[in-house]
């Protein structure tokens, strides 16, 4: 963990607080570590949309379908008599 300087603790209130790592250029925006937090929450969901759980059991049962030897008897009780 860096601890800040005063100077460095002062340019936290800037709207948005930018540091800079002089041996590579890099710019980086500074947030605290609630507002990380949440970020890190949108950002790593995981969590499948029902679209993809929709296409994923589609996907699966047209598989199953593909290699069920039974299939066409289980079709006929589709029909209207």
């Amino acid at each position: 963990m860096i601890e800040l300087t005063e100077a460095q603790s002062q340019q936290l209130n800037a709207p948005e607080p930018v540091a800079i790592d002089p041996a590579t250029g890099e710019t980086y925006v500074l947030v605290r570590q609630e507002v990380y937090e949440r970020i890190r929450t949108l950002v790593l969901d995981e969590t499948p949309s029902m679209q993809d759980v929709a296409r994923l059991v589609e996907a699966n049962l047209r598989e199953d379908d593909a290699h069920d030897p039974w299939l066409e008897s289980y079709q006929k009780y589709l029909e209207k008599p």
